[in-house]
């Protein structure tokens, strides 16, 4: 209860709060009494954010990574920033290397600059300056830029994060809906540690709360290490689909992403995302994606931090049921 008074009042930014990982950290800072600053491009796609509080403990104001004086707007008496901020794959502006890279930049050296104490910044398990991908390559470029400016700060590494909204399991089971085969890419062996978002959030949180060792980059993983292979099956059982499964090498796999890459950009937009697969994406699935051995045993893990991973196969039913044929009511009984 102490505690809880102690942090009435105080302000935390958090660039990048209105996206799918945003709302949950949102949430999980708002119920430790923070009041929350969501720094966005859009400040009205997060108008959805303020019920997660009480009136007047989260609102949102406008931020461009490209233009310094609105990071500075959006950090003004703020004791404690978060970056979230990051795509999945290149639209127009937003660029890999501008986003993870040049943005987490920008954040960390105007933080500093405003002598905010708190930096907390999610990055990638994969994270790399030297990585084949473009996004592994330019959230590892971004981790090195957190670190010359803010040497203290708290890097969390999520590997796939998992929840309701996600962009993961939600596109296999599209995909399984309306394509008689899926893709396994390079035979489907690579090794994923799907973590849930709400696992995610609450490592953020307990990293703003003080409760995780600064100058440490934590790396956040589910407790079932599965392949895609097993887990598109999974997905399959799950939506009572069957489906299947066609092992594609990776030189056709990148030929694939070429014409979807091309597709999009044909069609202005128009093509299905769920059909889009990007050479980037390619080689993101050539490397496995786990939690490292050295992480387990020096304790940067979510167990580390004292949380009790989300099981994966337990939670992603309750969400993946709607895309089974007769959806919600595919298990309802006449009486």
């Amino acid at each position: 209860m102490a505690d809880e008074l102690v942090k009435q009042g105080r302000l935390v930014t958090v660039f990048g709060g209105s996206g799918f990982l945003g709302r949950h950290v949102v949430r999980a800072l708002a119920r430790r009494g923070w009041r929350v600053r969501v720094a966005s491009r859009r400040p009205d796609l997060a108008f959805h954010l303020q019920p997660s509080g009480k009136v007047g403990q989260i609102h949102a104001v406008q931020a461009n990574l490209r233009y310094p004086d609105s990071i500075v707007h959006a950090l003004r008496d703020a004791e404690a920033v978060v970056n979230l901020v990051g795509v999945l794959s290149e639209a127009g502006a937003q660029r890999f290397d501008a986003v993870h890279n040049l943005g987490a930049q920008a954040i960390a050296k105007l933080s500093e600059d405003a002598g905010i104490e708190t930096f907390v910044h999610v990055s990638a398990i994969g994270a790399d300056p030297d990585a084949a991908s473009e996004y592994a390559r330019s959230k590892g470029l971004g981790e090195q830029a957190v670190r010359i400016f803010r040497p203290k700060a708290v890097i969390l590494r999520p590997s796939v994060v998992f929840g309701p909204e996600d962009d993961f399991f939600n596109r296999f089971a599209t995909m399984a809906r309306f394509l008689p085969a899926l893709p396994l890419i390079g035979g489907g062996a690579t090794k994923l540690q799907p973590v849930f978002v709400g696992d995610v959030a609450e490592a953020v949180a307990l990293a703003v709360d003080g409760k995780a060792e600064p100058r440490t980059t934590y790396e956040l993983g589910g407790p079932d290490i599965a392949t895609l292979r097993r887990i598109i099956e999974f997905v399959l059982s799950v939506t009572e689909r069957k489906r299947w499964l066609v092992s594609v090498p990776v030189t056709e796999a990148k030929m694939i992403a070429g014409v979807t890459e091309f597709a999009k950009k044909a069609s202005l937009g128009l093509f299905p995302d769920f059909l889009t697969i990007t050479g980037d994406q390619i080689a993101l699935l050539q490397s496995d994606n786990v939690v490292s051995k050295e992480a387990i045993d020096e304790g940067r893990t979510l167990q580390g931090l004292g949380l009790a991973p989300e099981s994966f196969e337990a939670f992603v039913p309750s969400y993946l049921y709607r895309y089974r044929k007769a959806g919600q009511f595919a298990d309802r009984r006449a009486v």
